[in-house]
């Protein structure tokens, strides 16, 4: 992203962290939102990982699935700490980069290095409760950027890119991926930057979804309108919740048919993916 375009994103994100996060880009109560932005049913903690890393996490440890954040540029993770902590609270550890340039997707990676060997390291909080299995990426312009970088590696077995910028290669994706664009950002413009990128991750299953009336900073705090299709997207593919698998495949695809989505796309793999 240009100078210019970097500058204008860390005035906004300043700006939004001291006044509050944009409200969601649209009013509708009904669709994806209705069930998957109500908060989860585990309390949260938030502490340092390590030197590097934010963690959010349920406060009581079973085993859970991981996140990789990635932030936007000049961000750091209490910009985005209400959609961080509505993802821990439906049972994901988070483990969020303290960085403002997460474009490399190293520092996202990190993350995961840190929490698989904890899980293994004995006296650890987090010994047995990781799910190495089951790692997803996700991270917000620069950061989303560094999202499909980290989506590269074979450990992260799902990406969310939102509003990315231009980091990593859609081609080496390594699992089902599900690109996030807003409709009037004009910023990352989804038909310029976010589109162009979806239709070339045709090796995996990968879907396109368009926020109706989302700008840039529509993701910063809770995630807005983006936070129930995030949150969903994450609990079929790390957690296996079948509850979701409709939101996104078959023949009654919910975010398909949801108003508040200007525009929806699904490749060729996705629609292969069975419904329930």
């Amino acid at each position: 992203m240009g100078n210019l375009r970097a500058r204008t994103l860390i005035a906004g994100m300043v700006a939004l962290a001291t006044v509050g996060f944009a409200p969601a880009a649209t009013a509708t109560t009904t669709g994806i939102a209705d069930q998957w932005s109500k908060p989860g049913p585990f309390a949260v903690t938030v502490e340092a990982l390590d030197s590097t890393h934010t963690v959010y996490r349920p406060s009581r440890l079973e085993k859970h699935p991981v996140i990789l954040w990635g932030n936007g540029t000049g961000a750091n993770p209490t910009i985005y700490d209400g959609l961080l902590r509505h993802l821990a609270s439906h049972g994901f550890v988070v483990a969020a980069a303290d960085t403002p340039n997460a474009g490399s997707g190293q520092e996202m990676l990190a993350g995961a290095t840190t929490l698989i060997a904890e899980n293994s390291r004995p006296g650890s909080r987090f010994q047995g409760k990781i799910d190495t299995a089951h790692i997803g990426a996700t991270g917000h312009s620069q950061g989303g950027g560094g999202a499909i970088v980290a989506g590269a590696d074979s450990r992260v077995t799902t990406t969310i890119p939102i509003e990315p910028g231009p980091q990593g290669s859609a081609t080496a994706l390594k699992g089902p991926s599900f690109f996030l664009g807003g409709q009037f950002d004009t910023i990352v413009v989804p038909g310029l930057l976010v589109i162009p990128r979806y239709r070339l991750a045709n090796q995996v299953p990968a879907l396109y979804g368009e926020l109706g009336g989302a700008t840039h900073f529509t993701p910063v705090g809770d995630g807005g309108g983006f936070r129930g299709a995030i949150t969903a997207w994450f609990r079929f593919w790390l957690s296996g919740d079948e509850r979701a698998r409709t939101e996104f495949f078959g023949p009654s695809c919910g975010l398909c048919g949801d108003a508040a989505w200007s525009d929806v796309r699904r490749n060729a793999k996705a629609l292969a993916v069975p419904g329930a």
